[in-house]
Parts: C-alpha cells; sequence; structure tokens
C-alpha cells in the first residue's frame, strides 16, 4: 500500500570546485544540502550536475542525495536520484526516485518517488512511498 508524506525543505546549492572535464561539454557540479521538515525530518547531502544550453532557458540536471532522519517517526537514510530536464516556456521535467534498497535502519525497503514544489521561493515536497519489511 503507498503511503504519501508532506512537508517543507530549505535548500543551500553551491558550486563545487573544477576538476576534470571532459572538453566540449558544458557541466557545472554543485553541491546540495537541505533541511527537511513535516513528515520527513532530517537533513541530505548531494551532489548535482547542470548542463545549459545556448538556448536561454533550456538546461538540465542529475543529482543524488542522501536523506538522513526520519520519514514519519522511522529513523534511517535513503538515497534519491534526481533527473530533469527544462525549456523556456515549457513544463520543467523532474523524476526523483529513492535508490533501490538504500533505505537503511527503520526504513529498509523504502521505495518511492518524490514530487518537489516551487512556489516563489518556497520549496516543498509531496512523497509517494511503500515501506516493505526488511528481507
Amino acid at each position: 500500500m503507498t503511503s504519501q508524506a508532506a512537508g517543507t525543505f530549505e535548500v543551500k546549492v553551491k558550486p563545487l570546485a573544477e576538476d576534470h572535464k571532459v572538453p566540449g561539454v558544458p557541466v557545472g557540479r554543485m553541491s546540495i544540502d537541505k533541511q527537511f521538515k513535516g513528515d520527513i525530518e532530517g537533513t541530505s547531502l548531494g551532489e548535482m550536475m547542470t548542463v545549459g544550453t545556448p538556448v536561454k532557458g533550456s538546461a538540465g540536471y542529475v543529482a543524488i542525495e542522501v536523506v538522513t532522519g526520519s520519514l514519519k517517526g522511522r529513523k534511517g537514510s535513503f538515497t534519491l536520484m534526481h533527473h530533469a530536464t527544462m525549456k523556456e516556456n515549457a513544463d520543467f521535467q523532474l523524476n526523483i526516485v529513492v535508490v533501490p534498497d538504500s533505505g537503511t535502519g527503520e526504513l529498509t525497503g523504502l521505495a518511492g518517488r518524490m514530487e518537489i514544489i516551487i512556489e516563489g521561493t518556497k520549496h516543498s515536497y509531496r512523497f509517494d512511498y511503500t515501506l516493505a519489511a526488511a528481507k
């Protein structure tokens, strides 16, 4: 049975130092540092790779973040994987899923999909998930 969690978060995104770059690939790297409130109480740390295009407003990113804390009182951690594209005057396409078998502690067996809602400068989330019994 699928459950739903919701709440807000604050995020800090900072550029990371350039390391080895592939010539001709305009990729940027950013750190992610979040504070979750609501049904998820905790923090996350992650890394994002971004790419823009010569067309204003078109871009994409991928990211991995590890969330540590509690989900409706169950303590542990899990990993989220992001994949997103955007185009000026078009929908922002964002897919965030729990990496299989990444749940630890009382979150072992967690699976799910997260939606991020941005209204002005406020960020919130909706998280549809299942929590299978540990094997």
